[in-house]
């Protein structure tokens, strides 16, 4: 039976049952799917706007997204600093000792400069003398300034007075091209007073001659003219007297300044202390503590030389001088 109606309606039938996803349509969803997925943070697609382009545009949106921040961070990561900039080299300690024609005083003060050296390692530790002994003063600050270093001078010395306030100053003075500071001279300190009390101790000192009613101790030193020196002294005196216990302790001096120790031993004598003891409030062997030992009537203390306590007030001083925010000049004070 032909009939033409029955025809057309099979054919519309087949047509539309004939559009069924196929496996290539399935495909294209798919992708359709996999684009969405990456697509997420795009903005909606307008209308009638394909899949494919829904993918392409989402996958492009996706890729372009982090490109700007990622290149910043690299280049803020590339500009840092890859190592910090250098730090300059400590100052240079100039260990400044007076001079003598003793050969022992040199070697002592090197040992002691060896101990400074130990306590601190890699600074930069020099000797040098008023005079007498080599190296001199002058010298030592020229080769520092030469090298292009800074320094700090350290006086080896215990009290102000002229070596203090005026040729270690002059010397800096006569080298414009080295910066430099002048510390303080080693002076009334704890560890000052430690090195004193191990050096009596090392001569026969006890704890109870500390408490013993006869016992007195004199305290030597070289002596200045400068006022300000006897103060410093009585000031060592005084502390070295309270850690004995409280034995009387008379300063001395070689020269320069009264008392003498012969007469600072007469005067501990007269109070009733006749075992007296010399504490030499000296930095290494030389004339004046050879002298003031001669006079003791009981026991002498060696110069302090290189006791570790003396080698940790040498860098106290270097320290204190080296961080100060503000120091007199060492020009200012050589021409006072």
């Amino acid at each position: 039976m032909n009939d033409p109606a029955l025809a057309g309606q099979s054919r519309t039938r087949l047509a539309t049952t004939t559009p069924a996803p196929t496996a290539p349509a399935r495909a294209g969803r798919s992708r359709a799917g996999l684009a969405t997925a990456t697509a997420a943070p795009s903005t909606p697609t307008r209308a009638g706007q394909s899949r494919a382009g829904q993918s392409r545009a989402g996958l492009a949106t996706a890729t372009a997204a982090p490109s700007t921040p990622t290149r910043a961070g690299l280049a803020t990561a590339t500009a840092a600093p890859s190592t910090p900039p250098p730090t300059a080299p400590a100052p240079t300690l100039v260990a400044v000792g007076h001079g003598s024609r003793d050969p022992r005083a040199r070697a002592t003060l090197s040992r002691l400069l060896e101990r400074v050296r130990e306590l601190r390692p890699g600074l930069d530790v020099r000797l040098a003398h008023i005079e007498l002994n080599a190296p001199l003063l002058d010298d030592t600050l020229a080769a520092v300034a030469a090298e292009g270093r800074d320094a700090v001078l350290v006086p080896l010395l215990f009290a102000p007075g002229h070596h203090v306030t005026h040729d270690l100053p002059a010397a800096v003075a006569a080298t414009p091209a080295l910066r430099a500071r002048v510390a303080e001279p080693l002076g009334a300190h704890p560890l000052l007073v430690e090195a004193l009390v191990g050096r009596l101790a090392e001569a026969g000192w006890t704890a109870q001659d500390g408490t013993a009613r006869d016992t007195g101790v004199v305290l030597a030193s070289a002596g200045s003219r400068d006022p300000r020196s006897g103060a410093e002294t009585r000031r060592i005196a005084a502390l070295l007297g309270e850690r004995l216990g409280g034995v009387p302790v008379v300063p001395a001096y070689a020269s320069a300044a009264a008392p003498t120790v012969p007469e600072a031993v007469r005067a501990l004598t007269a109070r009733g202390r006749h075992r007296v003891a010399v504490a030499s409030c000296f930095t290494a062997p030389g004339l004046f503590a050879t002298r003031a030992a001669a006079h003791t009537p009981w026991i002498a203390a060696d110069p302090l030389g290189a006791h570790p306590a003396l080698a940790r007030l040498v860098l106290h001083r270097y320290d204190r001088a080296r961080t100060a925010r503000t120091t007199t000049p060492a020009r200012e004070l050589a021409a006072i």
